[in-house]
């Protein structure tokens, strides 16, 4: 396959094809990938798998183009006049402010160019591969069209891929997408008009995987991904007009001729009343000099760099210096929720176990923070159902937590994640119950039954503990644990209620349950699971709303700025967040469910 038709490859809808047309389109086989001479020849023949950055101009040609408006040419004029009439000190001040703007502009925009371009380096990793039926890990730069990539949780995509074979393989695409739920990956081909994100059997370069396992062929690469059309997009140069420098421009212009004109007739005037050239020459050039705003341009460029100073200090990358007049300009903010408005980070904010109510206090995956009753911090002895509720979410749980340089984060699922820092803030500690209750077998979470479950030994028993939508765990239960921590009957109505309370806040509930089974069973099955479940409890979780978030919209409205959110939760989720941050406060900033 020459370097050629791998290019044409690009245009096809991969997660349209079916598995087997992949392949066939790749020349690739599904089994033991590419042969090792194949890889290399079209290593040879193609790009690395990697991001370039756009080979850029020479430093002295974009400080020139920062001269490069009307305004600017008359003040070079002017300054170049004024030193050929020997007035210095006016040529300098002239020519000061015009090379005043250029630097600030080349600085700022150098600035920018270099935040962009570290976008290359952001999707470097290894992978994992079969080249010939044999495994190798290797650069990410060194994958091709056609290989066969084995993904693993906690692996990072290091190409666009066309999962072939998944097994309970989720993905975090919230780099690309800005969605925070690990999305659910399957192989069938899908519609051809299925948008980018709802492409449930594609794995773009630099997602994360979350969970599971798979395998699947390199489709695209390099600046062909959809990373690579990201950085391409951010990359390209385009005449930035906005509203102030299209009049700017067109007040330069019309100034430019009424100067050119009096000083025509200054001049065309003086030689008319007989006298001197060379004194009227002088004194129609003093005219137009003095007919020059020399300190419009000035004034300007120290206000919009005033104003890409502030937002560089809020860690905005601002290419352009006009750019800023045009977000002054906004009336109108349409604002992404997750990870933007919100934290991207699950916290589990009110639990419902044994029929009481038990807010959580503290934020994000730091496990400091406290479960409450009455005001009180909870004691687990007198609680023994929310222990039990507690326990199943940190041993039904395939992820951990993880902490560097003070910064705690949630290796695996968000949600996941958010249930070992609740446990951990009751003062779980994890090891220990993995190690009391080690788990001899797993059921991964699948859509079609919307649980997940384990089995631990809890000598001389053992539990299987299951966590997943209040709908799939409540119909499998018979019984539900009270207060005191005694099995009773099940009684959903309450659980319910309390589940449309959670959800009312813009909580996502989670539901968990145990069932007790024989010392002689050493795995299980989805029957294991279809009756015979004690209800243990609810954790509603949230990724809580910005700080920073809240002050900016409340700056925002005062100053005459709508603000509308952009999400895809549930109306009752959304309208909630939009409640806590002040969006849904008045009828100029309705919210938005996309």
């Amino acid at each position: 396959m020459t370097a050629t038709n791998v290019e044409k490859l690009v245009e096809h809808s991969w997660h349209h094809l079916s598995v087997e047309k992949v392949a066939r389109l790749l020349e690739s086989d599904l089994e033991i990938g590419l042969s090792s001479d194949v890889a290399a020849e079209r290593a040879e023949e193609l790009a690395p798998n990697q991001l370039t950055a756009q080979k850029q101009q020479s430093a002295w040609l974009r400080f020139f183009q920062q001269l490069n408006q009307p305004l600017i040419y008359i003040l070079l004029a002017s300054g170049i006049v004024t030193a050929f009439l020997k007035e210095w000190i006016d040529s300098g001040v002239i020519l000061g402010v015009a090379l005043t703007k250029a630097t600030i502009g080349f600085v700022q925009e150098s600035k920018a160019e270099n935040a962009i371009a570290a976008l290359a380096k952001s999707v470097a990793t290894e992978a994992t591969i079969l080249r010939h039926g044999q495994k190798q890990v290797v650069s990410s730069s060194e994958l091709v069209p056609g290989d066969l990539v084995l993904l693993s949780s906690g692996d990072k995509v290091s190409a666009d891929l066309r999962p072939i074979e998944v097994r309970d393989l989720q993905v975090d695409e919230s780099a690309l997408t800005g969605e925070s739920v690990p999305v659910q990956k399957q192989s069938q081909a899908l519609e051809a008009d299925a948008a980018l994100a709802d492409r449930t059997n594609m794995a773009y370069t630099g997602s994360l995987v979350t969970f599971g396992q798979g395998r699947g062929l390199v489709v695209n690469i390099g600046e062909m991904t959809e990373t690579g059309h990201i950085s391409q997009l951010m990359q390209q140069c385009t005449t930035l007009e906005t509203p102030l420098s299209r009049k700017i421009d067109k007040f330069s212009t019309t100034l430019l001729y009424v100067i050119l004109g009096l000083a025509a007739f200054t001049f065309a005037a003086g030689i008319a009343q007989r006298f001197s050239w060379v004194e009227v020459f002088k004194a129609s050039v003093a005219l137009a000099v003095s007919a020059i705003p020399e300190g419009l341009p000035a004034i300007l460029t120290v206000t919009l760099a005033i104003g890409v100073s502030r937002m560089a200090k809020q860690h905005a990358i601002i290419r352009k210096l006009p750019a800023i007049e045009t977000l002054g300009s906004a009336t109108v903010i349409c604002s992404d929720k997750t990870g933007t408005l919100t934290e991207n980070q699950m916290t589990v904010q009110e639990i419902d176990a044994g029929g009481r109510r038990y807010p959580v206090s503290g934020g994000g995956y730091v496990p400091d923070g406290e479960i409450c009753v009455n005001g009180h911090s909870v004691d687990l002895a007198i609680a023994p159902a929310l222990y039990e509720c507690l326990q199943a979410g940190l041993l039904c749980n395939d992820s951990y937590l993880d902490v560097q340089d003070g910064n705690w984060t949630a290796i695996g699922s968000r949600t996941e994640g958010a249930l070992v820092a609740v446990a951990q803030k009751a003062g779980l500690i994890t090891e220990k119950l993995e190690e009391a209750l080690s788990r001899l077998d797993t059921l991964p979470f699948e859509s079609q039954f919307q649980y997940m479950a384990t089995l631990h030994d809890d000598r001389p028993e053992r539990l299987i503990y299951v966590k997943g939508s209040i709908e799939a765990i409540l119909k499998r239960c018979r019984q539900m644990l009270d207060e005191e921590g005694e099995a009773r009957s099940l009684n959903p109505v309450p659980i319910e209620q309390a589940a449309d309370r959670m959800t009312k806040k813009g909580l996502r509930v989670l539901a968990l349950a145990k069932k007790v089974v024989p010392a002689s069973q050493s795995s299980i099955e989805y029957s294991d699971i279809e009756q015979g479940l004690t209800f243990l409890g609810l954790q509603g979780t949230i990724d809580p709303p910005r700080p920073e978030a809240i002050q900016a919209i409340q700056a925002c409205r005062s100053a005459g700025i709508q603000v509308k959110m952009m999400t895809g939760d549930r109306a009752k989720t959304a309208a909630a967040i939009a409640h806590q941050m002040g969006l849904n406060q008045t009828q100029e900033a309705p919210v938005f469910v996309a």
